[in-house]
C-alpha cells in the first residue's frame, strides 16, 4: 500500500533504509521523544524486517510506513499506525521526521494523507496520538491538524529510565473535513 501527496510518498520501509532510519531515530534530539530508539543499525534492520508482512488491515498491530520525498525518493521519516483490535476503537498514530526535514510542513502533509485513509476508506471514528508534552513541535503539529488535547497524564511512562508525562490528542471523523479545509 502506497500513499502519494504533493511532495511525499508513503510506502514500505526497505532493508536499504536501515542506515538512514538508524541515523535519524538514534539522533538524541529525536530519540528523546520516541518510545523506540534503535541502539544499532542492526536494530533498525530488524525493525524493517519485522514490518515486511505488516498490513493496515491486520487488527491489533502496528503498521509502519516510510516517508519519502517524491522528488528523489529519499527516506526522511516514518509514520506508524496502531490498527485497533476492534474497528470501532480509536486508531493511534505516531510520526518521526529527520531533523534536517523538520519545520517544512512535511509531517503535516504525511499525517493529512494518513487521516484521509483512516477517516475515508477505513471508516475510522476516532484517531489519537500520545506525545511527550515537552515536544512542542509535535503538539503544534497536532493542533494544526485540528486535534484537541484530551488528557495529560503526569509521569505515567518510564522511557529510558526517566518518568515522563503523556499527553493525548484526538480527532473525530466528523471533525476531520473541517479541520482539513482550514489547514
Amino acid at each position: 500500500m502506497e500513499w502519494v501527496t504533493t511532495r511525499l510518498r508513503l510506502d514500505a520501509l526497505r532493508e536499504s533504509d536501515a542506515d538512514v532510519l538508524f541515523q535519524y531515530r538514534a539522533d538524541p534530539s529525536v530519540a528523546r521523544y520516541q518510545g523506540w530508539c534503535p541502539a544499532t543499525r542492526e536494530d533498525a534492520l530488524d525493525f524493517i524486517r519485522s514490518q515486511r508482512d505488516a498490513s493496515i488491515d491486520t487488527r491489533d498491530s502496528w503498521f509502519q510506513r516510510a516517508i519519502r520525498l517524491s522528488s528523489d525518493n529519499a527516506l526522511i521519516g516514518d509514520l506508524g499506525v496502531h490498527v485497533p483490535a476492534h474497528p470501532e476503537d480509536s486508531y493511534e498514530f505516531g510520526i518521526t521526521v529527520a531533523p534536517s526535514h523538520q519545520g517544512k510542513g512535511l509531517a503535516r502533509e504525511a499525517v493529512q494523507a494518513l487521516f484521509d485513509v483512516l477517516f475515508g476508506s477505513l471508516g475510522a471514528h476516532r484517531v489519537h496520538a500520545s506525545i511527550d508534552p515537552r515536544n512542542l513541535a509535535s503538539a503544534a503539529l497536532l493542533r494544526s491538524l485540528g486535534m484537541r488535547q484530551e488528557a495529560h497524564f503526569r509521569e505515567s511512562l518510564k522511557v529510558r529510565g526517566e518518568w515522563v508525562d503523556d499527553v493525548i490528542f484526538a480527532l473525530l471523523a466528523r471533525e476531520w473535513p473541517a479541520a482539513n479545509m482550514h489547514g
